[in-house]
């Protein structure tokens, strides 16, 4: 495992995460511009930064009574507790999250919550079907995206995505109520504003996939720094894969249809575990 490797990868993934965020902010100002001139842009920007600022964060508890999710204590999974614990402290985190059980037999597991209060939710599949290694590298990609605080990261690029569908509704009801004038050719609108609203939706989208896609590649670079082992994760990853469904691919190739790259919130399985293994 190469410690420049995975330095230079992250300086690159760093890179694009923020050229994934400042598109989106770049293409919702320029829409608010069109709309409204300068005041449109600063509206934009001040809007986006409140709702950073206000956060919004829904409470851990919450959000996981929803999956019909389970606070675990120490005296229930001890090995569990004691490896989430050794991997936060690797990880410098302040305090360790909490660990709560998901009742479900898909083999799955996330983060979530933010600040003082952080969470890592396992289903009982999981738990099940993965060996100690592999169960330590997917415990560590989701302690990589508390310390790098993806979910503030998947947080405000939703704030401006939805921002960019409020500015794009604006601008469709202005060209609505306009429409007469249009018709009579007493006005006329620009066709980069046309533009704008069939198109500043759609590639809001795409550049938000596109930085949770990053966040996660970004996610497992510091899992292998947390755990020694590439291939732990790698093999998780591949045991994901097939219990969730990758088996059908063998058994019935052209049932299962897959979405193209771009649409993933994920990078595809293959991908990772290429990567994971070149750094082993």
């Amino acid at each position: 495992m190469s410690p420049t490797y995975i330095v230079r990868e992250k300086w690159h993934l760093w890179l694009k995460t923020w050229g994934y965020l400042g598109a989106m902010v770049l293409l919702m100002g320029l829409l608010g511009w069109s709309l409204l001139g300068w005041s449109g842009l600063l509206w934009a920007l001040g809007l986006t930064a409140a709702l950073v600022a206000i956060g919004g964060r829904v409470p851990v508890e919450l959000i996981l009574r929803f999956y019909r999710g389970r606070k675990l204590t120490y005296y229930e999974a001890p090995e569990l507790f004691d490896l989430v614990g050794d991997l936060s402290r690797r990880a410098g985190l302040t305090q360790t999250p909490q660990v709560y059980l998901l009742p479900q037999d898909a083999i799955n597991a996330f983060a979530t919550g933010g600040g003082s209060e952080t969470a890592i939710a396992v289903t009982a599949g999981l738990l099940r079907s993965l060996n100690q290694r592999e169960l330590a590298g997917v415990l560590a990609h989701e302690i990589s995206h508390i310390r790098n605080k993806d979910l503030r990261w998947s947080r405000m690029a939703m704030l401006v995505s939805r921002l960019t569908r409020f500015f794009t509704l604006f601008g469709q009801f202005l060209l609505f109520i306009n429409l007469p004038l249009l018709l009579m050719g007493e006005t006329t609108v620009p066709w980069l504003f046309i533009a704008l609203l069939l198109l500043a939706p759609g590639l809001s989208m795409l550049m938000q996939l596109g930085l949770s896609r990053t966040r996660e590649l970004d996610a497992d670079l510091d899992a292998v720094r947390l755990t020694g082992d590439p291939h732990g994760l790698a093999n998780a990853l591949e045991r994901i894969e097939w219990f969730n469904g990758g088996w059908q691919t063998l058994l019935r190739p052209m049932r299962r249809m897959r979405l193209p790259d771009w649409l993933r919130t994920h990078p595809s399985t293959a991908e990772r575990v290429q990567r994971l293994r070149q750094m082993g």
